[in-house]
């Protein structure tokens, strides 16, 4: 058999490979931030109508990117963790069962979907014109779901085994894909009929197809860390069963965000258009350092899996504590860039001096907290590959629908009364913070959320591996007439 690739994280010093296994899942995050904003700057050239349409889809989109998510989540932890305990075989199991459950879920949304799309776009909101070009979209985006879900569990097996240079090259191949078709398709150019939002999510399609096709091949290969393996693609009820357990709660934590996002841009709308304009561009920067802090969050769920799986609990917590440091650190130098030029930042975006003031309101209070946040989403990392979605979501709920939209609600809309002492009268004074009241309560939650999860990760209640015991996973339920045939 040929020697696997991966990064090996039960030994040696710790920075350098966190590094190593981060950096490719960094630049994955950013190309793909880049290749749906070109999808929006192509649609741009048709109509606000269309762009309004692919606007309008991103909750949904978001929603089942959650599901696939969850997959994600529970394949890193147990491929990780059978990794670290040297189990390759067992590795490989968990890869079949993910395809075979990934094809599985996606199929049934798609046909779902494909069923409701028309009332799912009314539900949503979508009329007229808008209505016309979101299902053109959406049709297509249905189709993909498939290739969707495939290209997750294959970046996840990877990631799991330590390999995430290999899923960064396909991303970064595909995006290029992506945003080459993309004036093709939907402005019509060369030989092509436009076809405008259709456009955008043909090529997206076919920028998937490339990327689960090769990667399925590279699984088939099997010299990068994991083997996909005919004989693993029966169903396993028992593994399947652990994948659904481990990754459900990453996917309704997903959702959690997905929906908190929703409701704070809905309170943001009722400020106007320049703090609408302003909260825009203020969470595309929030985006860069949450893309960075979730990709440094993945190695370390990969870093912590495979030293449970090793026995080796400390050194996962000390993978855990280095990466969300260091994450800090960097988050925190990029914040202090912003804090010196907010007006310049801002400006790169829109020459509006309303909404840049705004902006330099916006960045001033929240900012200082990214850092924070940015070690929540590491340490959530940290709990992921440990196998302990649970506790992940938990986090995220709270940070979201507990310490964030509630005080958004009483900071934003209703006049805040502290009782303070003059000179002579004691008197109450009334505090009107408008939509500063939202950038208030996202630093509260961020705030918040980073000392419970510190607390809570110091706890330990993560150190036990969810890998089992004794014979890998599946050997009791293959015939020996087909050992040969799958084992090498």
């Amino acid at each position: 058999m040929n020697e696997r690739k991966g990064v090996d994280m039960t030994t040696g010093a710790i920075s350098p490979k966190l590094v190593h296994l981060a950096w490719p899942l960094v630049l994955g995050n950013l190309l793909q931030t880049f290749y749906n904003l070109a999808d929006m700057f192509w649609v741009g050239r048709v109509s606000s109508e269309a762009v309004a349409a692919v606007s309008l889809m991103f909750p949904l989109s978001w929603m089942f990117v959650s599901t696939a998510m969850g997959l994600t989540a529970a394949t890193i932890a147990l491929v990780s963790q059978h990794v670290g305990a040297d189990d390759q075989r067992a590795a490989d199991r968990v890869v079949g069962q993910t395809i075979l459950l990934a094809l599985a879920v996606s199929t049934a949304l798609a046909a779902v979907g494909l069923y409701f799309r028309r009332p799912l776009l009314e539900l949503i909101g979508a009329q007229d014109r808008v209505f016309v070009e979101a299902l053109a979209y959406i049709e297509v985006i249905f189709l993909a779901l498939p290739l969707t879900f495939l290209f997750f569990a294959f970046r996840s097996s990877l990631q799991g085994a330590g390999d995430t240079k290999t899923a960064m090259w396909l991303v970064v191949i595909s995006a290029g894909i992506n945003v080459v078709l993309d004036p093709f398709f939907i402005l019509g150019w060369g030989p092509f009929p436009e076809m405008g939002t259709r456009g955008a999510a043909v090529a997206t399609f076919v920028a998937r197809a490339f990327a689960t096709v090769a990667g399925i091949y590279i699984l088939l290969d099997g010299r990068y860390g994991v083997r996909l393996r005919l004989g693993d693609l029966r169903p396993n009820l028992r593994i399947q069963r652990r994948l659904i357990d481990i990754g459900y709660p990453a996917t309704l934590d997903g959702w959690a965000r997905s929906f908190a996002a929703v409701a704070m841009a809905g309170f943001v709308a009722r400020f106007g258009p320049a703090a609408t304009a302003a909260y825009g561009i203020g969470v595309r920067y929030m985006s860069v350092t949450w893309s960075v802090a979730g990709a440094v969050g993945d190695a370390t769920a990969t870093g912590v899996g495979q030293n449970l799986g090793a026995k080796t609990p400390d050194r996962a917590a000390r993978v855990a504590w280095v990466a969300t440091a260091g994450t800090m650190a960097m988050i925190g130098a990029v914040v202090l860039v912003l804090l010196a030029f907010p007006a310049q930042a801002m400006a790169i975006f829109v020459d509006d001096a309303d909404v840049i003031a705004e902006g330099v309101v916006f960045l001033r209070i929240m900012a200082p907290f990214w850092a924070l946040f940015a070690g929540v989403m590491v340490l959530q990392g940290g709990f992921r590959g440990a196998g302990n979605t649970r506790e992940a979501m938990v986090l995220s709920i709270l940070s979201r629908w507990v310490f964030r939209v509630p005080v958004a609600l009483v900071l934003a809309f209703t006049a805040v009364t502290i009782p303070y002492t003059a000179i002579t009268v004691p008197t109450v004074a009334a505090i009107d913070l408008g939509v500063a009241g939202i950038w208030w309560a996202f630093s509260f939650g961020m705030a918040a959320s980073f000392v419970l999860a510190v607390a809570w990760f110091r706890l330990g209640t993560w150190r036990e591996s969810v890998v089992e015991e004794g014979p890998p996973p599946g050997r009791a339920e293959i015939p020996e007439k087909d050992v040969e045939f799958i084992d090498d």
